[in-house]
């Protein structure tokens, strides 16, 4: 063979020692320039003349000599050679210098990662802000989400609500146990030296909770297991500390449902780790009886309702069928008016969603031809599993909203009560009971406050900066409580100033109008009927109008000589 004429071949790699020692001379010999002259690369020293780098003998497949000039074949996902030298001549380090040289090119990429973390620090800077509604109104429309963080940005300061004495938090928290109405003039000179301003502002922090546990965040409760792992949860080993809590749980559920009953008490959230329940007083959202919406829900939830002989409707699902319909008809129109194929207007059209009646009588047509014996008909559980398929489809999602009112609001109390998926049974959060959240206080809450606080930054507009005041306001903020503060501000801040919201997203679909054949009520049915819920009547005259921003809530909120504009 002419391969085993030269020197220094060994086939099938049997003498390696061999070959290096070869291709060592080789390289002493002719290449101790090129590699010298080469430049070093980021922060590597350069290698001697006298050491090039050694040439990987095993680098080819069939390990035999090449004629001088013919070229090496690249390896996969290998760099072409830099020039004046095979790949196999040139150092290691020579090889990665193309990328060094390639890293301060490479800092100009990220610019999404920095258009992402500016928009996040112009929250405080409030250079840009999202388009809003052009049409001003002087009241917003009452928006049913728990909020869990407020930001209100003016170039106003807010040093008003910084520092407050004793004898003011003192004065707050007893006009709240009091219900106190506060009604501050249009606009206030000195907000700082207003005694009553700041006593209000403590008066709208105050929200009631329970269960009450200091070192656990009790809200949000859905997603919340990853905040509560590793912190101390003696119940969840022990059943007989279980059920104390429960007991203590279902006394204050029992107790809030009675003081609404009343219309002592507006509305109350119940959030378990899976969903979260608004319990709303008659005489609000447009409606003339007791209220509850749920969501998310599942089907192994409904169909737990309706075990119990809950009835409850489905609203944003009924009103997609109704869409729907309502789209055939018109395809089906105009389909028969263009004198189309009747073939042709299924395919063009949605399918509609399946009925139980289509589903009972859909195999009528065969005994009408007389060829039911000769047709396989599916079984029942196929009927059941293709009902199941676009019920379990929503599950967890918005359009699983589910609407529950009048006296079947005292048997879902009862039901959640006696309800075992209530609390979780294992993770973070197993044994610990749901948390209620309430403007008003009930047997065994807790009061707690917002947190507040106030940062000063500076701003560049138009070439030149300056200074923007913002208010950020953390905590499981209620519908009342953003009334309140916009209230509050609109007086202190002199009817100028703007507010982003962040929303606790499962809840956003409580905006959703489910009874839009109840009718609207005045003012003065409100006042009759609500006199002692302990909200200002103005927060009572917003909470009752029925609700409009459907499945969305609002993001930001901005009010320009004293008029509101929002963005949802």
């Amino acid at each position: 063979m002419a391969a085993s004429a030269v020197p220094g071949y060994s086939p099938g790699f049997k003498k390696p020692p061999a070959v290096l020692r070869l291709k060592r001379k080789r390289l002493r010999r002719s290449e101790p320039a090129a590699a010298a002259a080469a430049p070093p690369p980021c922060g590597a020293v350069p290698r001697a003349p006298s050491a090039p780098a050694r040439r990987n003998p095993f680098s080819s497949l069939d390990n035999a000599p090449r004629a001088a000039g013919t070229p090496q074949p690249r390896e996969r996902g290998r760099r072409p050679p830099p020039a004046g030298g095979s790949p196999s001549a040139a150092p290691f380090w020579q090889l990665l210098e193309p990328v060094c040289e390639d890293k301060p090119a490479g800092r100009a990429e990220p610019s999404e990662r920095t258009d992402v973390l500016t928009l996040t620090d112009d929250l405080h800077l409030p250079v840009a802000v999202p388009e809003v509604p052009s049409a001003a109104r002087h009241e917003f429309p009452a928006d049913w989400s728990i909020k869990t963080r407020l930001l209100f940005m003016s170039s106003q300061p807010f040093t008003w609500a910084e520092h407050l004495k004793a004898q003011e938090e003192a004065q707050g928290f007893a006009q709240h146990c009091r219900a106190t109405e506060t009604n501050l003039p249009e606009s206030i000179q000195e907000p700082k030296l207003s005694t009553e301003l700041r006593c209000a502002f403590q008066q709208s922090l105050v929200y009631w909770l329970h269960p009450s546990l200091p070192w656990l965040q009790l809200f949000p409760r859905i997603g919340a297991d990853r905040k509560l792992a590793g912190k101390a949860s003696p119940w969840s080993q022990d059943e007989a500390l279980q059920q104390v809590l429960m007991s203590d749980w279902s006394v204050s559920f029992t107790s809030l449902y009675n003081l609404l009953k009343a219309k002592l008490c507006p509305y109350f959230y119940v959030c378990t780790y899976q969903f979260t329940v608004l319990f709303r007083a008659a005489g609000l959202a447009g409606s003339d009886v007791i209220t509850a919406v749920i969501s998310p829900t599942t089907r192994g939830l409904r169909e737990a309702m309706r075990n119990e002989g809950i009835e409850f409707s489905l609203p944003l699902v009924e009103e997609s069928r109704t869409r729907k319909q309502k789209n055939s008809e018109v395809n089906l129109e105009t389909e028969i008016a263009n004198s189309l194929e009747v073939g042709n207007i299924m395919e063009d059209g949605e399918e509609p969603a399946p009925s139980d009646d289509d589903d009972d009588e859909s195999f009528s047509w065969l005994e009408e031809m007389g060829v039911q014996d000769k047709v396989k008909k599916p079984d029942a559980i196929s009927i059941k599993l293709r009902k199941e398929k676009h019920e379990v489809q929503m599950d967890h999602k918005p359009e699983s909203l589910a609407f529950v009112k009048g006296t079947n609001t005292f048997t879902l109390l009862n039901f959640l009560i006696n309800c075992k998926s209530l609390v979780a049974v294992a993770g973070p959060q197993a044994g610990l009971p749901p948390t209620l959240l309430s403007p008003v206080a009930f047997r065994g809450g807790t009061m707690q406050t917002l947190k507040a606080r106030s940062i000063n930054a500076k701003a560049r507009v138009h070439l030149a900066y300056e200074d923007i005041f913002s208010l950020e306001i953390v905590g499981p903020v209620m519908p009342h409580s953003l009334h309140s503060l916009s209230t509050l501000l609109k007086s202190a801040q002199r009817g100028a100033f703007s507010a982003v919201l962040y929303t606790h997203e499962p809840t956003a679909v409580f905006n959703t109008n489910p009874d839009k054949a109840s009718p609207s009520f005045s003012k003065e049915t409100i006042c009759k009927d609500l006199p002692t819920c302990g909200l200002h009547l103005k927060t009572l005259d917003q909470l009752s109008q029925c609700p409009t921003l459907g499945k969305s809530s609002i993001r930001f909120l901005e009010m320009k000589d004293y008029a509101y504009t929002w963005k949802s």
